[in-house]
């Protein structure tokens, strides 16, 4: 942006602008450099908002590249609060086939009792709350679902991605492969910086993209009630210039920049990457093992060590850096085949002894490369999903290809790596102690399988006329079936970006119409021709409501609306959220996400309740990629049972799609 919109400001206006100020010197032609005051003294989002309406307004003024990346941010509609009846006609039929008749009366008459009493005054007030907010959930949530969660971010909440496998080995090729990987961020970070991502759309309809404008130089904090999330505006004149490189637990600041704000050359990365390696031969304290803690426990620590100047100085390095790069050594032995260690390395580390300790997890984005060519990295959730992400690393993927290698000498001296200290006491040394026995058990607590499903993927569902999403999501129907005999309350991320700073809605993927598919297809006195017209019903079934969903109609986060509103209100829990149906329908026994890659990458996270299973899948023309996690401590859960129940529902299904073709129904 600023190549099209550079002008001089007074260095007094970029400290004390305040966002009203701001708005009217960028229309008098003002540099935006003074969104400085708005990261420091308004909302980050705010400042978006008023960039993004200012240029829509004033696209006669300025030259505007097509595709910037908020051009269309304020054209989106804001979030609609849907109609309460509607809502809660759906919520019964989400629930009727995951209870009992008597259950189900039950819950049928308390939901009537609250559409007629608390009901209609919450909707009221929460019609009121979606008037006065630019989206009435998107502060909610991020509280909700994120900062105020006190159970610890490692597998929890934090992703990890695992990339293909590259083709180096060993360290030297490591670090050359490591800037090259780093330039490509990087230069994600120029199209970030001067807003050319493109937008992206979903069924024609453009998408917000805010969430692509937090995803470097951010990071969370840890609190004792509440964590906190802090971001560094790229137009920031002391937007910092670092990234964090972590090897054998050290942390180091490396600028990647050089003072003129050139970014530093492959060559010159590479350098400073071998510059951080002499200096950490052998392994430090695993400070960042501290970022696995409960949050209240890591928030009370945080507090103690921020007292001490040094480690003051060095946390707000690593909170302000772009990003963080873990320069792993080998992965150790292990029983589980690579590809599903590789997905442990990113989830969670490994382990004390392996790399967990390697981590600050807190970051936003840390990109993880071992020295065995397994590459991937590991995000916290607090700011964006999973498309963003993979936005990032395909970016990156399709850089590395288009580059060679080449050699760029230093025409300048480099500013030499900064080891970052940390003074660590007794107390302190006890707490890392104990977050490394606690990760263990959590790590080895976790079993994970990858599945490359490779019979068929897209390109058939399609010629079937069907989604292949909705498909998907009614073979996991399936194979949970066949497994437990009967059916589970199931989420599947649901995009809300159509709207201004959307997040996403529960997609509840168990209906009547999957019940009914699955029971029939373990009924042989069932024929084929009836097994196919109830898969297509199913699958026709949850389109509908996956559409409605992400048209902001979806139940879950206006039940969480409703139920928030309340309580902000002083009132008390309407009997409606007390009710057991309503914990059985939101026990996500399948927590699942679609994250789609150009590359043969997957997402991976863990379940989110002990009995069930945390699912996400890359689905691609000819395969389709799953990542499958569960819980060793419960006994009725196994990753490798529900891929073998996946592998033959999705082949079964096939079968009866190819046996009884269109024409012929």
């Amino acid at each position: 942006m600023i190549r099209y919109l550079k002008r001089s400001v007074p260095q007094r206006l970029m400290h004390n602008a305040a966002l009203g100020q701001w708005t009217s010197w960028s229309r008098k032609g003002t540099l935006l450099l003074v969104a400085r005051s708005l990261c420091v003294q308004a909302n980050q989002v705010q400042a978006t908002g008023a960039l993004s309406r200012m240029v829509v307004k004033e696209q006669s003024h300025y030259i505007i590249p097509r595709g910037r990346t908020f051009s269309v941010q304020y054209s989106l509609p804001k979030l609609p609060v849907p109609q309460l009846e509607q809502t809660l006609k759906k919520y019964l039929e989400t629930c009727r086939p995951l209870l009992t008749d008597d259950q189900y009366k039950a819950t049928e008459q308390i939901v009537h009792e609250f559409q007629i009493t608390e009901g209609p005054v919450l909707q009221k007030l929460l019609e009121e709350r979606a008037a006065k907010h630019l989206n009435w959930l998107s502060d909610w949530w991020k509280h909700v679902a994120y900062l105020d969660c006190r159970d610890p971010i490692v597998v929890n909440v934090n992703p990890g991605l695992v990339l293909p496998r590259q083709s180096y080995r060993g360290q030297k090729e490591q670090l050359a492969f490591a800037a090259k990987f780093i330039c490509g961020v990087l230069d994600y970070k120029v199209m970030l910086d001067e807003q050319t991502v493109p937008v992206e759309t979903l069924g024609g309809k453009p998408l917000c993209m805010v969430q692509y404008y937090q995803l470097l130089t951010a990071c969370r904090i840890p609190g004792i009630k509440s964590d906190t999330h802090v971001f560094v505006s790229p137009y920031d004149p002391d937007k910092p210039r670092h990234i964090n490189v972590i090897h054998k637990n050290h942390i180091f600041s490396v600028d990647v920049y050089h003072l003129d704000g050139a970014p530093l050359s492959e060559d010159e990365i590479h350098q400073q990457l071998q510059a951080c390696i002499d200096q950490s031969q052998t392994p430090a304290p695993p400070i960042g093992i501290l970022t696995s803690l409960n949050r209240t426990v890591w928030g009370k620590e945080y507090a103690r060590l921020t007292k001490d100047k040094t480690n003051l100085a060095s946390l707000e390095n690593i909170q302000r850096s772009i990003f963080a790069v873990c320069l792993d050594g080998p992965n150790p032995p292990s029983d589980i085949n690579p590809t599903d260690w590789a997905a442990c390395i990113m989830l969670h580390g490994g382990g004390c002894k392996v790399h967990s300790g390697n981590r600050w997890f807190d970051k936003t984005l840390q990109f993880i490369l071992n020295a065995e060519g397994y590459i991937g990295l590991n995000y916290e959730h607090t700011t964006a999903e999973g498309p963003a992400i993979i936005g990032v690393s395909d970016h990156v993927m399709s850089y590395i290809q288009r580059r060679h290698d080449s050699y760029s000498p230093s025409t300048s001296s480099l500013k030499p790596p900064v080891k970052l200290d940390f003074n660590i006491d007794d107390e302190t040394e006890e707490l890392i102690n104990k977050a490394c026995a606690e990760l263990d058990v959590a790590v080895e607590n976790l079993m994970f399988q990858s599945l490359f499903f490779k019979h068929y993927g897209k390109t058939f569902i399609k010629s079937q006329r069907l989604s292949p999403d909705a498909f998907i999501q009614v073979a996991f129907q399936l194979a949970y079936y066949r497994l437990y005999k009967e059916p589970c309350a199931t989420y599947e991320t649901g995009s809300l970006r159509k709207f201004q700073l959307g997040r996403t809605d529960t997609i509840r993927s168990c209906s009547s119409a999957s019940l009914q598919f699955s029971k029939a297809m373990e009924d042989p006195s069932v024929p084929d021709s009836k097994k196919v017209d109830l898969l297509r019903q199913a699958v026709v079934s949850h389109r509908k409501y996956t559409d409605e969903t992400v048209a902001g109609q979806g139940i879950d986060r206006h039940l969480l609306g409703l139920k928030l509103i309340a309580l902000e209100n002083g009132m008390n829990v309407p009997q409606l959220f007390l009710d057991p149906s309503y914990k059985e329908s939101s026990h996500w026994k399948l927590s699942t996400s679609q994250v789609a890659s150009n590359y043969k990458a997957f997402l991976c996270f863990g379940p989110v309740v002990l009995d069930g299973y945390g699912i996400c899948y890359n689905p691609q023309d000819e395969q389709f990629i799953f990542a499958i996690s569960s819980y060793k401590s419960d006994s009725s859960t196994s990753s490798e049972l529900f891929s073998d129940s996946l592998t033959k529902s999705l082949l079964d299904m096939q079968f009866l799609l190819a046996s009884h073709p269109l024409s012929k129904l």
